[in-house]
């Protein structure tokens, strides 16, 4: 004999209840102790405010038979909504840097895998120093790909954008492939420190790391990076090459 079918029940539409305002507990228990101990609570399931500091890549690059550096990384503090944001990057060669920035930034979940920033971004190198308006997202798109965008308004009035973006093929539980790639762009010349419109200048790398533990990872690869048009040409102009191919060793580091 076959079963009758049973429709499903339909989901309520009503106005979910307000919170409990008397507790059980209260009554075996001094009022005082059990306040503390559901503030704790709160905190523990999602009211917590916790910290990373992680360095993204930290590293020597030997570009055409010279030695040259790079570092990307940023610290947060906050909970799972609201966060304080600080980033920096840059790269050098020999004793010099070449460019360096940091960036203060309020952080805020659009939802479980994006968001939104805004802040102060600083430019340290090239001089003169330029100070810009900071607007951006870091997201987690499908597949686990991560990428991270920006727009910055200056004090002139220069806009510039960036984007970026990475992904970890994992070879086996330890031994970790990472495609990652940067683009800058411009919306104006800004000539004093070297910066033409358009596309200003690109990243593409590849680096392969063993994690040690997975806050400690060494990493070895290959950086190719390009500048473009007008930003190109400065380069030229004071004797730099605008295109360089760099094997690399760093460390990738959170704690």
């Amino acid at each position: 004999m076959a079963d009758d079918a049973v429709d499903p029940p339909e989901v309520g539409s009503d106005v979910p209840p307000d919170p409990p305002s008397e507790f059980a507990a209260d009554r075996f228990f001094p009022q005082g102790d059990m306040s503390r101990a559901r503030s704790i609570l709160r905190d523990e399931h999602g009211g917590a405010l916790t910290y990373k500091i992680m360095s993204n890549l930290l590293e020597y690059q030997n570009q055409n038979g010279e030695d040259g550096y790079r570092w990307d990384g940023q610290a947060w503090f906050g909970g799972d909504i609201n966060r304080v944001v600080v980033k920096t990057e840059g790269r050098g060669s020999g004793d010099k840097i070449d460019d360096a920035e940091v960036q203060v930034l309020y952080s805020r979940a659009w939802d479980h895998v994006t968001d939104l920033q805004i802040g102060i971004r600083q430019d340290i190198e090239p001089n003169p120093s330029r100070t810009y308006l900071a607007l951006g997202f870091q997201t987690l798109l499908p597949s686990w790909f991560e990428a991270e965008g920006a727009l910055f308004v200056g004090q002139r009035g220069q806009v510039l954008g960036r984007l970026n973006g990475s992904y970890d093929f994992h070879l086996t539980q330890r031994l970790v492939l990472q495609p990652r790639a940067e683009f800058n762009l411009a919306a104006q010349d800004d000539p004093a420190i070297g910066l033409g419109s358009g596309l200003s200048d690109a990243e593409v790398g590849l680096r392969l790391r063993y994690e040690i533990q997975r806050e400690f990872a060494p990493y070895i690869g290959v950086s190719w990076d390009r500048k473009f048009g007008g930003t190109a040409d400065y380069a030229r102009a004071d004797g730099e090459r605008a295109e360089t191919t760099s094997f690399v060793i760093g460390l990738r580091t959170w704690y």
